[in-house]
C-alpha cells in the first residue's frame, strides 16, 4: 500500500525577527546555528539558550565524531526545545538530538536502539536544498563504516518547519548552487521512484518546474534574478522534501555518498556529477513509464526535444554549479570498486528506489565513466 504525508506543522513567516518573536528560545532550550548565522541574524537575539556551532567540532559535513563531541561537551545538560537555523547539515545534527538517546551514534544508525522523541524539535532552513525540515531523514558521514548513511524514523520529524525567506539572503554563488541542484534532484529522483504516488509527484513537479525557471532566469538575470526568488527556491526545497520524504531518492544519492565521505565533496555537488550518468543508464535498461514522462517534462520546461532533455538540463546546472570528472576531485582508479562496495552494501535503502535494479557491474560502470570524462 502506497501513502503520502506530511507531518510537520509547516510556518511561513516573513523575517527572522517575526520568527523570533513566535517562538522566543529561552534559556531552557538548546539552538544549533553556526557562527555565521549568528553574526547575520541572531546576534543578541537568542537570550541565554544554549547555542552550538557544530563547525567547533569539525570542518566539511557532519560526522560521527562531531556529533559524539557535541554530545561530550553538553555534559549531561538538560534541555526543553531543540531549534536548528541553518543549512541540512544542521538540521540533520540537531534532529538526533530531540531525541531520547543518541549514543553512540554509529550504533544508533545500525538501529541497535530505537530512536524515540523527548523534545519538541523546530527547524528553520537557512539553505533551499535539503528539504531536511520537512523529513524524518538524517544523513551523517560514518567513520567508521567509510560512508555515508541515512537514518530515516518518524522521531526524526520536527514539530514545527519554519521558512523565513529572509535566511537565504547572501548566500554565496556555490553554496546556493549545490543546495538547489540537491533539490532539484529530490523532486527527479522521487517522481521516477517506484514508491511514487499521485500525490507525492504533485510535489515534485512543482519543485521541479520552480527551481528550472530559477535557474533559467539566473543565466540570463544572475544575483538579482536569483534573490528576487529566493522565497520560491525555498518553497521549491520544502516541496521537494515533501516528495522525497514519502517517496525516496534513489541511485543518484546512493552513487554520490562515497564521494562525499572520502573527498569532502558538498552533498549537492556530488549529487550533480552522478545526476545524468545515473538516468542515462536507466535509460539504457528501459525508457517507459515515468522515466519518459519525466523526459518529456524536462523538454518542455527548457524548450527543447525529448533526446536533448538532459543534456540540455546538465549545460543549465552547470552554468549554477560547474562540476568535474571524479579524478578531479581525487577520486584514484583504485577507489571506483571500493565505491561500488560500498553502494551495494551499505545503501541498500537508496538503490530499492531506483527506476530500474542496477547491478554492481552497472554502477561500477557509472564511475569509471565519470572517472574519465564527468
Amino acid at each position: 500500500m502506497k501513502t503520502f504525508q506530511i507531518v510537520p506543522e509547516i510556518c511561513m513567516l516573513s523575517n527572522v525577527d517575526d520568527f523570533l518573536k513566535e517562538f522566543a528560545p529561552t534559556d531552557k532550550d538548546l539552538v544549533f546555528a553556526s557562527q555565521g548565522t549568528q553574526k547575520r541574524h541572531l546576534a543578541g537575539k537568542l537570550g541565554h539558550a544554549t547555542v552550538i556551532d557544530y563547525r567547533a567540532y569539525g570542518q566539511g559535513e557532519p560526522t560521527d565524531l562531531m556529533v559524539e563531541g557535541i554530545v561530550a561537551a553538553l555534559g549531561g545538560k538538560t534541555y526543553d526545545r531543540v531549534f536548528a537555523i541553518g543549512g541540512g547539515t544542521i538540521l540533520d545534527v540537531a534532529k538526533l538530538f530531540a531525541l531520547e538517546q543518541l549514543s553512540p551514534v554509529t550504533d544508533l544508525y545500525q538501529k541497535k536502539f530505537p530512536a524515540k522523541k523527548a523534545h519538541p524539535l523546530i527547524l528553520v532552513p537557512t539553505t533551499c536544498g535539503t528539504g531536511s525540515e520537512v523529513t524524518n531523514i538524517s544523513i551523517l558521514e560514518l567513520t567508521k563504516l567509510g560512508t555515508k548513511m541515512g537514518l530515516a524514523d518518524a522521531a526524526l520529524y520536527a514539530d514545527q518547519a519554519v521558512l523565513v525567506p529572509e535566511l537565504l539572503k547572501g548566500l554565496p554563488d556555490r553554496v546556493f548552487g549545490a543546495s538547489a541542484i540537491d533539490a532539484l534532484i529530490h523532486s527527479v529522483e522521487s517522481f521516477t521512484s517506484p514508491k511514487s504516488t499521485p500525490f507525492s509527484r504533485t510535489f515534485s513537479r512543482e519543485a521541479m518546474d520552480a527551481i528550472i525557471a530559477g535557474f533559467l532566469a539566473i543565466r540570463e538575470g544572475g544575483l538579482a534574478a536569483r534573490e528576487a526568488r529566493q522565497g520560491t527556491f525555498l518553497l521549491a526545497s520544502t516541496y521537494a522534501g515533501i516528495a522525497f520524504g514519502n517517496a525516496g531518492c534513489a541511485a543518484v544519492h546512493a552513487l554520490s555518498y562515497p564521494l562525499g565521505a572520502a573527498q569532502h565533496v558538498p552533498h549537492g555537488e556530488a549529487n550533480a556529477v552522478m545526476f545524468a550518468a545515473v538516468y542515462e543508464a536507466y535509460k539504457a535498461k528501459r525508457y517507459d513509464g515515468r522515466l519518459a514522462e519525466l523526459t518529456q517534462h524536462i523538454a518542455t520546461l527548457l524548450g527543447t526535444s525529448e533526446d536533448d532533455a538532459f543534456p540540455q538540463l546538465m549545460t543549465l546546472l552547470d552554468k549554477i554549479l560547474p562540476k568535474k570528472p571524479l579524478a578531479g576531485y581525487g577520486v584514484k582508479e583504485a577507489d571506483l570498486k571500493d565505491y561500488t562496495d560500498i553502494v551495494m552494501t551499505k545503501q541498500g535503502r537508496l538503490m530499492a528506489n531506483n527506476y530500474v535494479e542496477l547491478t554492481a557491474d552497472d554502477v561500477l560502470g557509472i564511475y569509471e565513466k565519470l572517472y574519465a570524462q564527468g
